[in-house]
């Protein structure tokens, strides 16, 4: 027998055992029985997680890994999503059982609630037609759908959920054990809901240079540039490198950018109320832009504290119109999002505060109130 033929007969066999692998492994239909595992045993294998609700809201949850092997997860394939919130949900899968079946008189009602109000979630997990020797041998990974489940509403003491998986005869009582509360709420299908709220996460060993504009102080624009190991102070009105900043302040500002997060999406915020403050100028553009060329856009907006007061109000030099906790801001040019002054107040500071001229100024905008 020639090499040849013995390398053919070797792959045929291999992808024999393979098709007989995977036969074997998903013969038989499943059992409801309360030895069964309902939830995902294997968590790290979870790829894909697809959620949708009977208002036609619907987000797809995947996992990637980077060049560095480092695993992320993002919101229908554009956005990062909120790494906290996705680990909440695959301990949910992983910790969630079965607390007991649902009464046999109620299961028609049970049943009919979950057809016209249940949360359809679909669980992928990265999978091999050939796994043997305990992973030692694996071959032809596949993404693969393994669990369809449907989550309805809370029970009656609200510490546990009604909850449906595809194959199954009846639907389940689930729960977390020693957790109180129920599971709903954990499997949202908006996808704004599952979205990171990062805005940069760079430290000053990846920062190229951070800008800030102030339109209605043009003189107190900004920018700090690197400049070989360290950096430089620039007005930018001028275009004049100023050899004397106050460092600390410039350092403390630019240790902001490691963890920079916004409040929430101003999804919620009624356009009317985002109307009075988006049509107006800016107060403050930044731009802060990495060692690789990545450029990130921030656009602030004064809130007002009531969108009818400037009209209410005869004279309102006493009246304290904006919000004085948060403000409008716009990524980018595509999200709307409330910021937080407490988070900002080191970033969105006149030039003359980092030249050490003047203190803390949380007012420094000319013919503005907050």
């Amino acid at each position: 027998m020639n090499k040849k033929k013995k390398n053919l007969i070797i792959i045929g066999a291999v992808i024999i055992l393979g098709i007989a692998t995977w036969i074997i492994a998903n013969s038989g239909a499943k059992k409801a029985t309360f030895e069964q595992d309902f939830h995902i045993k294997d968590i790290e294998s979870v790829c894909k997680v697809f959620i949708a609700d009977k208002q036609n809201q619907q987000v797809l949850l995947e996992r990637t890994i980077d060049s560095l092997g480092d695993t992320s997860w993002t919101v229908d394939g554009k956005y990062a999503a909120s790494q906290p919130l996705v680990d909440l949900l695959l301990e949910t899968l992983h910790d969630m059982r079965i607390r007991q079946q649902v009464n046999k008189n109620a299961v028609p009602q049970a049943i009919k609630l979950l057809s016209s109000r249940a949360i359809k979630v679909e669980v992928y997990q990265h999978k091999y037609f050939i796994n043997w020797f305990g992973g030692k041998l694996r071959l032809f990974p596949h993404d693969k759908l393994t669990a369809t489940y449907f989550v309805g509403h809370e029970t009656q003491d609200m510490m546990a959920c009604h909850m449906f998986r595809k194959g199954d005869k009846v639907p389940y009582i689930i729960h977390i054990p020693g957790f109180r509360g129920y599971l709903t709420p954990r499997f949202m299908s908006d996808p704004l809901a599952w979205r990171s709220h990062n805005i940069v996460h760079w430290d000053i060993r990846q920062l190229q240079s951070v800008e800030l504009d102030i339109p209605a102080q043009p003189q107190e624009s900004f920018a700090v540039r690197r400049q070989g190991d360290g950096f430089i102070f620039e007005l930018t009105q001028s275009h004049t490198t100023v050899d004397h900043f106050d460092t600390a302040r410039v350092a403390q500002m630019l240790s902001s950018f490691a963890n920079l997060n916004f409040d929430e999406f101003a999804s919620s915020v009624p356009n009317s109320k985002m109307d009075s403050s988006f049509n107006s100028a800016p107060r403050t553009i930044l731009r802060i832009t990495n060692t690789d060329g990545v450029t990130r856009e921030l656009k602030t907006y004064l809130k007002y504290a009531n969108p009818n007061d400037t009209l209410a109000m005869p004279d309102t030099s006493m009246y304290q119109m904006f919000d004085i906790n948060r403000l409008y801001a716009l990524i980018d040019n595509k999200d709307s999002v409330l910021i937080q002054y407490f988070i900002f107040d080191n970033i969105l500071q006149p030039a003359s505060f980092f030249l050490g001229k003047n203190k803390l100024n949380l007012n420094w905008t000319e013919g503005q109130q907050r």
